[in-house]
């Protein structure tokens, strides 16, 4: 069975200042979640599933389905503030999103088979999905599931703090924990995490989740669970979100299940604010004219 890509399209793009999932980048004003799909299509995938806000449902439709139709099997599901929340739990003052965890939720009923999650504003390189379909295809267990990794350096933004997912690892390459960390940004010569409370310094190989994973679909199963318990314990909480990261690392503590960290990340740019946008169409368009990727995607 040919494995499935989701991807990640609900977000509201506040730091970017606009829909930057369906923004065009390209040289054909391609948007960057093209390429994930392209470089999956020649990596094995045979279905992808847009998660999304009912705002952009439509555009979102309009936009890919006639580029898609023909070339892998397409679905759509939305991601609400009400989606899986049990009607105890809802709040009507909330206003942020769940998070990625959450995301990954709402897919439940759309996909069956082994699947990789990835998010609509990063470029992940075609090494990437060639990394995760092979995993997916030979490797992926109910309780062996993957990322790929990115050195922290090759992934920040000359412009603000960025969120990234910090890793360790055992010698064998799997997984041990991961920490959000949500103010990262390069000073001089460092690179450091900064809030009001802390300061910390991250060395330049260390390697980090950038949302780029491979599950098996007992993945569904888990974070179930564990949303369960954080409704219960952070409903109150209006900005409170509930994350990938958190469930791998609750899987790993308890012994329930292994994350295979894979070489792939390589290559990866991204769009976090609105300045980024001209870094990643020069990006995009150099890989075109090197012919890394044909005239036209779709």
């Amino acid at each position: 069975m040919k494995p499935t890509l989701l991807i990640l399209a609900a977000g509201m793009g506040s730091r970017y200042g606009g829909d930057k999932q369906v923004d065009g980048f390209g040289p054909n004003e391609e948007t960057i979640l093209e390429y994930s799909i392209y470089d999956a299509i020649q990596a094995g995938f045979g279905k992808v599933v847009f998660i999304v806000r009912e705002e952009i449902v439509e555009l979102a439709k309009n936009l890919f389905l006639p580029k898609l139709e023909g070339k892998i099997a397409v679905d759509f599901v939305i991601q609400s503030l009400e989606s899986q929340v049990d009607v105890k739990y809802r709040n009507e003052l909330r206003k942020k999103p769940f998070g990625t965890a959450h995301a990954l939720l709402c897919a439940k009923d759309a996909i069956n088979e082994p699947f990789a999650v990835i998010n609509a504003d990063d470029f992940y390189g075609r090494e990437a999905f060639q990394a995760l379909g092979k995993f997916l295809v030979n490797d992926v267990k109910a309780d062996l599931h993957c990322m790929v990794g990115y050195a922290i350096q090759n992934v920040l933004s000359d412009y603000g703090t960025v969120s990234r997912g910090v890793c360790t690892s055992d010698q064998q390459g799997h997984l041990l924990g991961m920490i959000e960390r949500t103010a990262i940004s390069r000073h001089g010569d460092k690179i450091l995490h900064q809030t009001e409370s802390e300061t910390i310094e991250i060395p330049f190989s260390t390697p980090v989740s950038m949302n780029c994973w491979g599950f098996h679909p007992s993945i569904f199963v888990e974070t179930e669970k564990l949303w369960k318990v954080f409704l219960k314990d952070n409903h109150k909480d209006l900005k409170s979100e509930f994350y990938i990261p958190t469930v791998a690392n609750e899987l790993i503590k308890e012994h329930r299940a292994a994350v295979k960290i894979l070489p792939g990340g390589t290559t990866w740019f991204g769009v976090t604010y609105a300045a980024d946008k001209a870094i990643v169409t020069d990006a995009l368009r150099r890989l075109h004219e090197n012919a890394y990727y044909p005239e036209k995607l779709f």
